[in-house]
């Protein structure tokens, strides 16, 4: 497995592949990889000829200071993990290299999609998200990206950007991977120990709990105070929202009649740390 932490060195450890016309896969990352991360790898791996994942802590999606101090890093169990799954390569840049031709100051605009849950909540984040995904495509170019369900938002953003700037890139979408108590594996579960990870899965029991009222009959209303109740039950979890969405636009639904794929989305904190889930309801 080839480490890469110039964006030269990047480039011209690919161009053997670009000659062949092989297909190269791309999965960006932030580090501190699960389970969840190397299912987007074993796809990539098994579709494309040549697999990048990339490591980056964007700092300018962050809107808050503190988040970014405290996201788990552990590059050298990140390496034995990506080689031990059969990474081709890794690109793991400094906040320099990405950003010395002063890009991070670059804003973009997503339209309403950034004003409701993740966007209403973390101003800012998804310009930064943006930002950073289209300089990794501009830098790997890649045939084929892997993103996982978990971000769903984010997911929506990208694949809006790369229809809007004509990125000649498919963008995949990978099934969230759980953890035996449901709840959705992220890298910021690292910083719960073992009983807030059992309370954290109550976000997701509580998402099951209004996916079933949902599809017994129950208005949006109705099927949300029930999942809401149940997380008030435990004072360790603060919800910040939950709302049933249009998987493709974010559009927040007061109904289940659209033909749309639906999902409800969640954010909560346990102790301080912040996590999302989504569930698709059809």
């Amino acid at each position: 497995m080839k480490v890469l932490r110039s964006i030269l060195e990047m480039r011209q450890a690919l161009q053997s592949y670009r000659t062949d016309s092989s297909s190269i896969g791309l999965v960006p990352t932030m580090g501190a990889l699960h389970e969840g991360h190397l299912s987007l790898l074993s796809q990539s791996l098994q579709n494309n000829q040549v697999t990048v994942c990339s490591i980056f802590v964007n700092p300018i999606q962050f809107n808050n200071p503190e988040d970014l101090k405290k996201y788990p890093r552990d590059e050298k169990k990140d390496f034995e993990l990506l080689e031990k799954a059969g990474c081709d390569m890794v690109f793991v840049p400094s906040s320099h290299e990405m950003y010395q031709d002063d890009s991070a100051a670059i804003k973009m605009n997503f339209g309403e999609i950034e004003n409701v849950l993740e966007g209403k909540f973390r101003p800012g984040h998804f310009s930064g998200v943006g930002v950073v995904v289209s300089k990794l495509f501009n830098i790997v170019q890649p045939d084929k990206a892997y993103f996982g369900q978990k971000d769903l938002q984010q997911l929506a953003v990208i694949k809006q950007m790369v229809k809007a700037l004509n990125f000649p890139i498919e963008v995949h979408a990978v099934p969230i991977m759980r953890e035996d108590n449901g709840l959705a594996m992220s890298s910021r579960n690292q910083r719960l120990n073992e009983e807030e990870r059992e309370t954290a899965s109550v976000l997701y029991k509580s998402m099951l709990l209004m996916k079933s009222a949902l599809n017994e009959g129950s208005s949006i209303e109705t099927a949300k105070q029930k999942a809401t109740e149940m997380l008030a039950k435990n004072n360790n979890i603060d919800l910040e929202y939950m709302e049933l969405v249009d998987a493709d636009t974010m559009e927040i639904f007061e109904n289940t009649t659209s033909k749309n794929a639906l999902s409800i989305c969640a954010a909560a904190y346990i102790s301080g740390v912040r996590i999302i889930d989504n569930l698709y309801i059809h």
